[in-house]
């Protein structure tokens, strides 16, 4: 089934019970139905059954052969342009090209738009669905999006402020890989995100677009900060420990990253794209 989470939604208030590879909060489509990830044998077995059932309880499966060679259809590759100039890039209006961060600046400062809990999921980030999966080549709209489930005013506070942190605990943007939960929130302009903790792949995608992913040092120092705070990094030198700043609390709050050497050429790039533009070398 898909990763998206569009379609076959259960009714209000039911049980599904899938194969599909996600049942967070609200990705069934149905807000109050509960979703069960179960192996395509057990599936069937409940499908026959009604319940919740055990496959090894019904005999021995079918023995099932692959092809040794499966079906290659090419049709629809185009090889690459010897002239890619000359290539016009022709947009519907629900396409939009995709923004680029400019490079990193020597010192990041803005609010604190959003405190967030521990093991903040992509959907919490970027949410998926049939509403927003159309929108995925428009970063202006699907922007409008971000934390929708959280904080449904974050979008329009972002704007307002000019982009700024994102502050969150640990596990942070775990889940699907979702590059959108990177790419929206850096076309809002956040600037920096500081957790307790990273989901790896969020991390890296942060990355990708530009966006500083950092770790308190002392987790305690997360409670000190709120909604609205204003902060400042100086991030002239990205070796080593790096300080946060909480402007408004007159607090310095020792911070750090786990960024290669490549990781910290492509944030001071402002992203893989224009890192990968000017020649991707470190």
């Amino acid at each position: 089934g898909p990763c998206i989470g569009m379609g076959q939604a259960p009714s209000t208030d039911g049980v599904r019970v899938c194969t599909f590879n996600r049942n967070f909060f609200g990705r069934t489509g149905t807000k109050s139905a509960s979703g069960y990830l179960v192996s395509p044998e057990t599936a069937a077995a409940t499908a026959i059954n009604g319940v919740i059932t055990d496959p090894r309880t019904m005999g021995t499966p079918p023995v099932i052969t692959y092809p040794e060679r499966f079906p290659i259809d090419e049709t629809l590759v185009l090889e690459p342009s010897a002239d890619p100039d000359s290539i016009e890039i022709i947009r519907g209006p629900n396409i939009k090209p995709l923004p680029r961060k400019e490079p990193l600046p020597a010192n990041l400062e803005g609010e604190v738009l959003i405190k967030l809990e521990d093991n903040i999921t992509t959907d919490h980030i970027m949410p998926a669905g049939s509403k927003i999966l159309p929108l995925r080549s428009n970063v202006p709209e699907i922007s409008k999006y971000v934390f929708e489930q959280v904080d449904p005013e974050f979008h329009g506070r972002a704007l307002e402020k000019n982009g700024g942190f994102i502050i969150g605990g640990d596990n942070y943007g775990q889940g699907s890989s979702r590059e959108h939960a990177a790419l929206a929130p850096m076309y809002l302009g956040v600037k920096g995100v500081v957790t307790k903790s990273f989901a790896r792949i969020h991390l890296a995608n942060l990355i990708n677009f530009g966006i500083i992913p950092l770790e308190f040092i002392n987790p305690e120092d997360y409670d000190s900060i709120e909604q609205g705070d204003a902060l400042s990094l100086d991030v002239t030198d990205l070796v080593g420990e790096l300080v946060l700043r909480n402007v408004t609390k007159g607090k310095d709050m020792p911070v750090r990253h786990h960024m290669s050497a490549r990781d910290i050429a492509i944030l001071k790039a402002g992203g893989k794209l224009p890192f990968t533009a000017a020649g991707g070398k470190v």
